[in-house]
């Protein structure tokens, strides 16, 4: 059974102080704690962890296909 996430629950795995970094896109619930793009809870300088990166995701310079090989952990609560 897939773990269900609040956007408020996510927002607790942000990466600091040795926590895991969690993500959500399209409703999914992704764990980026070991991605060498994600260090310290932030993404290239620019989004931190623990929040729904849908709509970011729009104007980035890649596709949804950077989760492939990702741990998806759960979903995000509608």
């Amino acid at each position: 059974m897939e773990k269900k996430f609040s956007i408020k629950d996510i927002e607790k795995f942000d990466g600091k102080d040795g926590r895991p970094a969690y993500i959500a896109h399209n409703g999914s619930i992704y764990d980026v704690t070991d991605s060498m793009f994600w260090v310290d809870g932030n993404h290239l300088e620019s989004h931190p962890a623990g929040i729904d990166l849908t709509s970011e995701l729009e104007n980035a310079p890649h596709g949804s296909e950077v989760f492939e090989g990702v741990q998806k952990v759960g979903t995000l609560e509608s």
